[in-house]
C-alpha cells in the first residue's frame, strides 16, 4: 500500500461523518485552524443550533499564533460571518481538549444556559477525539451528541497554514491520544481496527515522529 493509503486510513478512521441534526449547541473546540470558525457560522446560518461557545485560551499550535485568545479570534470570523454576537458566548481559558469540555460545561452554568443536545465542531482529524473526550469529561446529562467538521479530504485540506508534515504530525499525536488516553482516564475507549493500526505503525515507522 502506498503511504498516502496509509494517511488517508488513519484520517478518515478519525472522521465520523455524522448526518447533522438540529441541536441546542453548537460547541466550537478552538485551535490554529481558521476554517473551523467559518464551519462553525455555517452550520448558524444553517439553524443547526441557535447558540455557538467557542472554546479556546491557548493551546500548544497557538502559542504566540493569534493577538486574543482563540475564543475570541474564531469569535471575530464568526461575527464577520454573520453570526450575531448576542448568539455567541465565550470561553477563554482551556488549553487542551478536556479543559474545553469542563470549562465550557462551567461557562453554560454560569451563563444559566440550558443545553442538551451538542455538536462539536472541530477540525476533520480531531472528530474522534472531540466525541471521546466529551464523553468522558462532560459531567451533567445530556441527550444528543454530535461532531462536525469541514471534512476535506487529506491532500485538499493542508494548505500555506496548515503544511502536510504538520498536519500529518497532528495526525499522528491525535492518534496516539485515541489510543492512550482512555487508560488515563481522559477519553472514552474506541475501537481500532486492525488495518488502522496497520496504517499508523507504517506511517510512524517511515516519519518517525517523536509522539511522547
Amino acid at each position: 500500500m502506498r503511504l498516502y493509503r496509509h494517511i488517508e486510513t488513519l484520517w478518515d478512521y478519525m472522521q465520523l461523518k455524522h448526518e447533522l441534526k438540529p441541536a441546542d449547541c453548537l460547541f466550537v473546540m478552538c485551535s490554529n485552524d481558521l476554517r473551523v470558525a467559518e464551519h462553525a457560522a455555517k452550520l448558524y446560518h444553517q439553524k443547526l443550533a441557535p447558540l455557538i461557545v467557542f472554546s479556546g485560551g491557548e493551546g500548544r499550535f497557538t502559542d504566540g499564533l493569534f493577538e486574543k485568545s482563540e475564543a475570541e479570534t474564531f469569535a471575530e470570523i464568526a461575527k464577520l460571518s454573520g453570526v450575531p454576537s448576542e448568539a455567541i458566548l465565550l470561553e477563554t481559558k482551556s488549553t487542551n481538549s478536556g479543559e474545553n469540555v469542563r470549562f465550557t460545561e462551567q461557562r453554560l452554568k454560569e451563563e444559566g444556559k440550558q443545553c442538551s443536545s451538542f455538536i462539536l465542531v472541530q477540525k476533520p482529524f480531531m472528530e474522534r477525539r472531540a466525541i471521546a473526550t466529551f464523553e468522558k469529561q462532560w459531567q451533567s446529562p445530556y441527550t444528543q451528541l454530535q461532531v462536525s467538521s469541514a471534512a476535506l479530504p487529506f491532500f485538499e485540506y493542508i494548505n500555506e497554514d496548515m503544511p502536510l508534515m504538520m498536519v500529518l504530525e497532528a495526525l499522528m499525536e491525535d492518534f496516539s491520544r485515541v489510543k492512550s488516553y482512555p487508560e488515563k482516564g481522559f477519553q472514552t475507549k474506541q475501537n481500532i481496527p486492525h488495518q488502522v493500526e496497520s496504517s499508523y505503525q507504517v506511517l510512524l515507522e517511515r516519519f518517525g515522529f517523536d509522539l511522547g
